[in-house]
């Protein structure tokens, strides 16, 4: 589990852009699925998508916002000084 923190940690903006990404399919394919109670416009499915996905990342953006300020004000954060990477 820490090494997936970790990853995340290193990695914020690749995780936001793949939980968008998938947030994004799948929403497209359940509105697929349900397509025979509901039937909409493939536009409209994927304004939908976009919706939804949209408020997702808004969710994921203020956890890690959130996680950002706990880990910057406990002290236990990497050593690193504004999330600068050494590469």
């Amino acid at each position: 589990m820490e090494a997936i923190q970790t990853w995340v940690s290193n990695h914020k903006l690749t995780s936001i852009g793949a939980i968008w990404a998938s947030a994004i399919g799948t929403s497209l394919a359940y509105n697929t699925y349900t397509g025979a109670k509901t039937p909409l416009k493939p536009s409209l499915r994927l304004i939908h998508a976009r919706m939804h996905a949209q408020a997702l990342t808004l969710a994921v953006l203020s956890g890690a916002a959130a996680y950002h300020y706990y880990e910057k004000n406990s002290g236990s954060g990497s050593g690193k000084q504004d999330d600068v990477v050494d590469r």
